[in-house]
């Protein structure tokens, strides 16, 4: 898919802006970066009116193409950025001891608190056949030898 739109303000059907909306609204999508063209005069309330839609960016005509090749190259870089901020987020601080999570208001707090926080889930404790015979199964023995020697 494309993640980066030039687009004209004025086109037949659905003008720029509400194409620029339309691609806001999928919230599941990458982010598009949105270059768009005209030939109205870059006034405040056209610009404001614009950045209200979700426009990046805005040129006007006649059409200047080495500005435009150098707001391409803008959105290139804005976009390898955005890429690389969504995958650092993507990244749980984990503690190799504990195995507590770090938020990111920098609290590290239980893994079952913090999935419960961000989505509602519930959990049930149980214990796995790995555990058990490692940790379960020991501590069960070491019980039975004291209450029989004591």
């Amino acid at each position: 898919p494309a993640r980066v739109v030039v687009s004209d303000w004025t086109m037949p059907g659905v003008d720029g802006l509400e194409l620029c909306r339309r691609i806001r609204r999928r919230a599941d999508a990458e982010y598009v970066y949105f270059i768009l063209l005209t030939a109205r005069d870059a006034t405040k309330e056209n610009q404001e009116e614009a950045a209200d839609a979700g426009v990046d960016d805005f040129l006007t005509k006649p059409l200047d193409v080495p500005e435009l090749w150098t707001r391409l190259r803008v959105a290139e870089r804005i976009l390898r950025y955005t890429t690389q901020v969504r995958q650092l987020e993507e990244l749980l601080p984990i503690c190799s001891y504990c195995k507590k999570i770090r938020d990111d208001r920098n609290y590290w707090q239980q893994i079952e608190g913090y999935i419960s926080e961000r989505t509602g889930s519930d959990f049930s404790h149980s214990v796995c056949p790995d555990c058990y015979t490692r940790v379960v199964l020991p501590e069960l023995e070491k019980f039975r030898r004291e209450a029989s020697s004591g």
